[in-house]
């Protein structure tokens, strides 16, 4: 189990809303509605009175949390030995940019390109221009 929560892993602790917020309220209602076997459609559909935005970056924040999960069970069979290439399929080869560090188009093994990947998801989410903890505050549209 340290395995998991060690921080050199690409796995992250799940991002969490505070209790008693309006978005802890909306997290609820989304999960609620992803466990009771609901037609996806209506469960994601924008709960009347509440903000588009918020309720976006609801879903967000819950899919980055089940993709975090998903991934964590999986790094350990895959290193930079046995995943040399982030690929999907033989005919697609993943490269990563970001402005900083890899200024071009970079192939890189597998669980550095994903590290590299939950690292920016990450400071995305936590971006405060983006993703406002204060409720109905979005400066910029999540869309």
């Amino acid at each position: 189990l340290k395995q998991v929560f060690n921080k050199d892993k690409t796995f992250r602790p799940k991002r969490k809303f505070e209790p008693g917020t309006q978005r802890f309220e909306l997290h609820k209602r989304a999960q609620a509605s992803l466990n009771s076997g609901v037609d996806l459609k209506a469960a994601v559909q924008l709960p009347t009175g509440e903000d588009q935005n918020d309720w976006v970056a609801v879903h967000v924040v819950d899919f980055f949390n089940r993709i975090n999960l998903i991934y964590g069970t999986i790094c350990e069979f895959c290193t930079e030995r046995t995943c040399p290439v982030m690929s999907g399929g033989p005919k697609y080869e993943y490269r990563w940019q970001d402005d900083m560090k890899y200024k071009k188009p970079t192939a890189l093994p597998a669980p550095q390109y994903m590290n590299l990947l939950m690292d920016w998801i990450e400071v995305q989410i936590n971006n405060e221009d983006i993703f406002p903890t204060s409720v109905g505050k979005c400066k910029k549209e999540v869309l």
